[in-house]
């Protein structure tokens, strides 16, 4: 019962951090990358479509995306869902594909991507700990049941403790790798 208490727990606190990942891979770090684009989705014969099912994202260059949709129909509305997003980047389109050229990031966009980062990595931490206190709560609630020992209890307590300190650990070390990128011109 215990076991699965911990492994659930930690299940989830790895989720919380695949989260961060994918959540950092779309911020804007000076240098080109298609998953920028992740969260900009685009009409598509009247749905919401992610725009990496309409089209193909590739970055040719370290600072140019180039973006070829599979239907030339679409051009108008990826170049509108793109001006339309938070990306802050003009797109140029030639009639067959759109280039976006990412800006070099001025020293007080990088200290502002760097508190952005920061954020995302107390939020992922405060996710984590909300998952170390749930699967406590369970272990207390077993223990009051009678169903496991005091010593199994600190146990199971120490043992989350230790899984939890891990994925801060983890955490921390993607934060400041991403502080690393974002700074280094």
């Amino acid at each position: 019962m215990v076991k699965e208490i911990l492994s659930k727990a930690d299940e989830k606190m790895k989720k919380s951090i695949t989260v961060l990942k994918s959540d950092l891979a779309s911020l804007k770090a000076g240098r080109a990358n298609p998953t920028m684009l992740d969260r900009i989705e685009v009409e598509y014969y009247g749905s919401m479509m992610p725009i990496n099912q309409v089209a193909n994202i590739s970055a040719p260059e370290p600072r140019i995306l180039t973006i070829a949709p599979w239907e030339k129909s679409t051009l108008k509305a990826i170049e509108k869902a793109i001006l339309k997003s938070d990306l802050g980047i003009n797109p140029s389109n030639d009639g067959t594909i759109i280039r976006l050229v990412v800006p070099e990031l001025t020293e007080e966009t990088r200290k502002n991507l760097v508190k952005t980062v920061k954020k995302y990595g107390e939020e992922t931490k405060v996710a984590v700990r909300s998952v170390r206190r749930d699967a406590n709560d369970k272990v207390k609630a077993l223990k009051k049941n009678s169903e496991i020992s005091e010593d199994e209890e600190k146990k199971a307590e120490d043992d989350i403790q230790k899984v939890t300190d891990g994925h801060i650990k983890e955490i921390d070390k993607i934060v400041e790798a991403k502080e690393k990128e974002i700074m280094s011109i």
